[in-house]
């Protein structure tokens, strides 16, 4: 509707193109407009208001009439709400007097308020827009209508549909709470998106295992580990507490449906009737994963919105391991757009500026590929051994599995994808899985592989025991630690370009990153200046992922002075210097995405199965020379 309310108030040309005034208007519609007014001024708005509004449409009245009428109902329904829980835990009621305070101040609007709370300022062109509500109305409605269990009330409504959509309830549920991941990475992953403002109000968080704590023993366990940003700490311990009177705790089993039924009457009372949308995060040991997910779809699922799980790795040994597990998620019932396998190294900064650091600038895009790329190297270095209680699922499954597989497959066909139709999640997905389709299978001659030893540290203080040495590792393993092999992939933008891959543990420093090397200047003129060493002449451009995230170019340049030598030299762009503020940690990330729906950085299952195609021949290669050395 072209149309300003206030500039048909004083008759200017606003109504489809039309000179009016408002009396001649309201006259020309006096049959359709006498329930408009009869029904306005029912409210308190004199005639003269109302002309305001009627003069344009006959609708614009009685669809803010509807939206009042829906907030005194949604307000009624919240207060009632909070006066029965009161009652049923003993407490003294509160008063109506908010309530009552907030339906007043809105009802009491003047004609031209309503004008401008519709409108804004907006211009004789302009098409009608948001309604607004003023500062008080709005702190009286979130405060009766955030409460755990309801929906909040959106400040804002389109005007072409006065039936405001309310913020669906979110339960987030982490099956597994008591291990290291979920309360060294999750639980603190999920404070900060609560204090940063991305959990909505009306969140609860569940945690499940079989241990047998209460709320408050949950609530306990995690506080230890809860902090907040330097950049985020006013208000830290008010927003701890808050977050802690979400957390809720339900022990349970994973080889029976019964306690998951519970968990189910438990959220369910916190969700009360409105939109409901459930997250499960299955931190769970791999051999219990179909159990569980079959018990979340039969007695689980949300019935009101959307639900979705985030499944941990290992997702399997192999190819056939792995298509069994992916199967066994179909078969549950969840679709694959249901299913997020999630890498926590794809949430890293610089993981998530690949794309953008490649399709936004002009100076890389066409410079990828294997005209100018001599080759691309992916960095996994570790400077500690297996981490404690993880000894025997590392014996298990070896660096390959374990690093490879999932995080520098996935990086690989991050970086070296064609570009997407667009930034959606299924059409970035799509290219990844051709370049995974397009890369060639190792052989066991491409592969060096190795174990840590003993040694000392860096401090020379302490002595730091081989692998061989670790709890729970057998004496005799041969599992790798470390491994360094080439990938190809055949296709035209890359064909006869090596990416190396060089990953493991107990290494001598820890580092993530990738590292482009350019092709030298054809007929370089400066060739001489550098001697037989030509690489050293090569550009580079190094994406630091951990630690202290960085993007350095090496170019060449001339020392200054009289003479002609040249130098190799850096531009460096370090983020803790350039950008204030700490870099979120990458679960934040990650489970942020989850919520919003955005897969893009999640393996699909035709994806896993491109990376098992790659991997499954050298694995076996590699245990069949086990057992032969088993044998001798």
């Amino acid at each position: 509707m072209a149309c300003a309310l206030g500039s048909i108030a004083t008759g200017s040309p606003a109504c489809f193109g039309h000179s009016v005034n408002s009396a001649s208007v309201f006259r020309h519609r006096q049959g359709t407009s006498r329930s408009v007014l009869a029904r306005c001024t029912s409210r308190k708005w004199s005639t003269n208001e109302v002309y305001r509004l009627s003069a344009c449409s006959e609708n614009v009245c009685p669809l803010f009439l509807n939206f009042w009428h829906w907030t005194e109902q949604q307000l009624q329904r919240s207060w009632l709400t909070v006066k029965n829980r009161q009652q049923k835990l003993g407490l003294k009621v509160q008063s109506e007097k908010p309530l009552q305070h907030t339906l007043d101040s809105f009802s009491s609007f003047d004609g031209e308020g309503v004008g401008r709370a519709i409108t804004g300022n907006l211009g004789s062109s302009s098409v009608v827009g948001n309604i607004k509500l003023t500062d008080s109305v709005r702190g009286d409605v979130r405060a009766s209508a955030t409460t755990i269990g309801e929906p909040s009330l959106s400040p804002h409504a389109n005007i072409d549909d006065l039936t405001p959509s309310t913020t669906p309830f979110l339960t987030i549920t982490v099956l597994g709470a008591t291990g290291d991941l979920a309360t060294s990475k999750i639980f603190p992953a999920l404070f900060a998106l609560y204090y940063s403002g991305h959990l909505p109000e009306n969140v609860a968080i569940f945690g499940y295992s079989r241990s047998p704590l209460s709320d408050e023993d949950l609530r306990n366990l995690i506080s230890e580990r809860l902090t907040c940003r330097v950049d985020h700490a006013e208000e830290c311990g008010n927003k701890t507490d808050a977050f802690l009177k979400r957390v809720f705790y339900q022990r349970g089993v994973y080889n029976t449906c019964d306690h998951m039924e519970t968990l189910d009457s438990r959220m369910l009372e916190l969700e009360g009737n409105g939109p409901a949308n459930r997250v499960f995060y299955l931190s769970v040991p791999k051999e219990c994963l179909l159990e569980v997910t079959n018990c979340l779809s039969a007695s689980a699922k949300s019935k009101t919105g959307w639900t979705r799980l985030i499944v941990e790795k290992p997702f399997g040994d192999d190819a056939d391991s792995s298509d069994k597990i992916t199967r066994g998620l179909y078969q549950a019932g969840f679709s694959e757009d249901q299913i997020y396998r999630i890498d926590h190294l794809l949430g890293k900064e610089l993981i998530e500026n690949l794309t953008v650091l490649r399709f936004s600038n002009l100076v890389f895009e066409p410079l990828w590929s294997r005209t100018y790329i001599k080759n691309v190297q992916f960095i996994y270095s570790e400077d500690w051994g297996v981490c404690p209680g993880k000894e025997r699922y590392f014996d298990e499954q070896g660096v390959i599995r374990d690093l490879v597989q999932s995080h520098m497959l996935q990086t690989i066909a991050l970086f070296a994808m064609e570009p997407p139709v667009t930034l959606e999640g299924e059409d970035i997905r799509n290219e990844k899985v051709k370049v995974l389709r397009s890369m060639r299978a190792p052989t066991y001659a491409d592969v060096v592989l190795g174990q840590y030893k003993a040694s000392i540290s860096k401090d020379g203080k302490s002595k730091i025991p081989g692998y061989l040495d670790e709890p729970d590792v057998r004496t005799n393993s041969l599992t790798p630690t470390f491994v360094a092999t080439v990938l190809y992939i055949d296709n035209s933008r890359w064909d006869g370009v090596p990416f190396l891959v060089k990953a493991g543990k107990g290494l001598i420093k820890h580092s993530v990153e990738i590292r482009i090397q350019f092709r030298q200047v054809p007929g370089n003129l400066y060739r001489e200046r550098f001697g037989y060493n030509l690489d050293a002449a090569a550009n580079e451009l190094v994406l630091r992922v951990q630690p202290d995230e960085a993007i350095n170019l090496k170019v060449n340049n001339k020392v200054p002075g009289l003479g002609l030598q040249l130098d190799s030299s850096e531009l460096n762009l370090l983020y803790r210097d350039k950008y204030d503020g700490e870099v979120p940690d990458s679960y934040e990330r990650l489970i942020l995405d989850v919520i919003d729906g955005d897969t893009h950085l999640f393996l699909r299952g035709d994806e896993l199965a491109a990376t098992w195609e790659i991997l499954t021949p050298l694995l076996e290669e590699i245990e069949n020379l086990k057992e032969e050395k088993d044998g001798i």
